[in-house]
C-alpha cells in the first residue's frame, strides 16, 4: 500500500496544480499570459529600459574617470585666479605655453 506523508502530498497537489492550462493555447502564455499581446510588449520595453539603464550608468562612471577637458590655459587662468600662482609666474607659464 502507497503511504503518502505530507510532504509528498502537498507537493503533488501544487504540481498538479502548476501543471494546470486554463488558457489552453501556447502563444497566450508566450505573449503575456492573461494580457495577450500587450504584455509581451511591456516585457520587451521593461527589458529595454533595463539595458539602457545599464548602458547610461556605465557611460555615465567611464566619463567620470577621464581626465577633463580643460586645456593647459585654463588650468594655469584658474590657478592665478585661485591665488595658488603669482602674476609673474602666471606670464612666465604662460609664455612657455605659447611658444
Amino acid at each position: 500500500m502507497l503511504r503518502l506523508t505530507n510532504t509528498t502530498a502537498a507537493f503533488t497537489l501544487f504540481a498538479t496544480a502548476a501543471m494546470a492550462d486554463p488558457g489552453g493555447d501556447y502563444y497566450g502564455h508566450m505573449w503575456g499570459g492573461g494580457f495577450g499581446m500587450l504584455g509581451g510588449l511591456m516585457m520587451i520595453v521593461f527589458w529595454g529600459v533595463i539595458i539602457a539603464l545599464i548602458f547610461f550608468a556605465v557611460r555615465w562612471f567611464s566619463e567620470k574617470d577621464r581626465v577633463s577637458g580643460s586645456s593647459a590655459q585654463d588650468i594655469l587662468r584658474d590657478r592665478f585666479a585661485r591665488g595658488e600662482i603669482d602674476e609673474d609666474e602666471y606670464r612666465k607659464r604662460k609664455a612657455a605655453l605659447d611658444d
